[in-house]
């Protein structure tokens, strides 16, 4: 798959079932790992993108493993969610 088109490809799948698409950007990076595609989205819109115990992210980051069986290289899939103002630390 030609450079950027693949980052191009699930920016457009994810616009489509967010509230905030404005807001989705998807950036790519290649290193000796694969590619890695950083995906930057509204702070409400990271649980529908993750979805119930992970099924959407899950689900996404096969169709980009097929993606990837065909160009052979290996993706993977990051979401950079802001955090809110004021919100509690993650427990451990």
């Amino acid at each position: 798959m030609q450079e950027s088109t693949d980052a191009t490809l699930l920016e457009q799948i994810i616009k489509a079932f967010v509230d905030e698409p404005e807001k989705v950007t998807v950036e790519r990076k290649v290193d000796e790992m694969g590619v890695l595609l950083l995906v930057k989205l509204d702070e409400k819109d990271a649980g529908l993108v993750i979805g119930k115990a992970g099924s959407t992210i899950m689900a996404l980051r096969k169709i980009m493993g097929v993606i990837g069986m065909k160009a052979n290289a290996r993706y993977n899939i990051k979401l950079d969610v802001p955090e809110k103002k004021g919100a509690r630390p993650p427990r451990h």
